[in-house]
């Protein structure tokens, strides 16, 4: 009995390092076959990603535990409409989904503009708004972590919409290509909300120089 035991554990790793071994595509396929040890291995992968993304929109470890759950939860419902392309397919419509919770979860809530700014000095403001100029370059390393988190903090007094297409083009550093697949809006519509984002988070920058 206990050969047998050993024998049924040393399976079970086996399986276990099989899975681990097997690219998002195959994952997804055997999910959608009903092996649900194939979803966890996409969760253990794709969770710090998730986690990432809910963290440009909400501050605390329970909402972001929250939008993960979430975000898991309905690419697991909806993953026979996953249709499998190149390696990177699974990665991109996770992210759609984490950010299209992200958003719903900020016009359901309408949170209110948290008083973040009063934690900037005038330099930091000045800064920022240097670098809103649709012409400033923010190629140095360094300028770019200080945008960032400056960004963040900013961004919580801005609308749901404005918020959503910042983080993804100023924090995530995603092409309007790459938010036309996200969003499904046109690169129009984002070139414009871009820039309408870009005026309001200018304006509240200035209040404070």
């Amino acid at each position: 009995m206990k050969e047998i035991a050993d024998n049924t554990d040393f399976s079970m790793i086996q399986n276990e390092r099989v899975i681990a071994d097997f690219t998002d595509n195959e994952l997804v396929s055997r999910v959608k076959n009903g092996d649900d040890a194939a979803f966890e291995e996409l969760f253990n992968r794709h969770r710090r990603r998730v986690a990432l993304i809910a963290g440009r929109f909400f501050n605390q470890h329970e909402s972001i535990e929250e939008i993960v759950q979430e975000s898991f939860t309905k690419a697991y419902f909806s993953i026979n409409d996953f249709n499998v392309r190149d390696e990177n397919a699974f990665a991109a419509w996770l992210a759609r989904i984490a950010f299209n919770v992200c958003y719903d979860e900020l016009r359901r809530i309408k949170r209110q503009p948290q008083n973040v700014v009063s934690d900037l000095s005038e330099t930091d403001a000045q800064w920022m708004e240097n670098h809103l100029r649709a012409d400033s370059n923010r190629a140095d390393i360094e300028n770019k972590t200080i945008f960032r988190d400056l960004a963040t903090k900013l961004m919580s007094k801005l609308s749901p919409e404005d918020r959503l297409i910042l983080v993804m083009l100023e924090v995530e550093e995603l092409s309007i290509a790459e938010i036309v697949t996200l969003t499904k809006w046109s690169a129009s519509k984002i070139k414009v909300r871009a820039h309408r984002a870009r005026a309001s988070l200018r304006q509240i920058v200035k209040r404070f120089l």
